[in-house]
């Protein structure tokens, strides 16, 4: 495979995640966190230090609009709930095992 098509579908395969957890508000970021060791946040971070690094103006915050599909702040109001003790205290097992 040449680098070019590696590429095309990498973007692809981001662009289905990206579609799949937008679609999936109910899935919240401290479970994801829980399973995965990443969230949504990590994601726009992560793409706002890849466009950081290839000289492009993404920042956080508007990394996290690409992320969520909408400002991170309507995405909160919409969609995050409390995390519940039960969740807050597996995330504490998996960041200090």
């Amino acid at each position: 495979m040449d680098k070019n098509t590696q590429l095309e579908l990498e973007a692809a395969t981001f662009r289905r995640l990206i579609n799949h957890l937008q679609k999936h508000t109910d899935v919240q970021n401290i479970d994801l966190m829980i399973v995965a060791g990443f969230c949504r946040n990590c994601l726009a971070k992560w793409y706002a230090a890849e466009a950081k690094e290839n000289g492009i103006a993404v920042d956080y915050e508007r990394a996290r609009e690409i992320v969520y599909g909408m400002p991170y702040s309507e995405w909160r109001d919409k969609f995050q709930k409390d995390a519940t003790p039960e969740q807050l205290a597996a995330y504490e097992r998996k960041i200090k095992p």
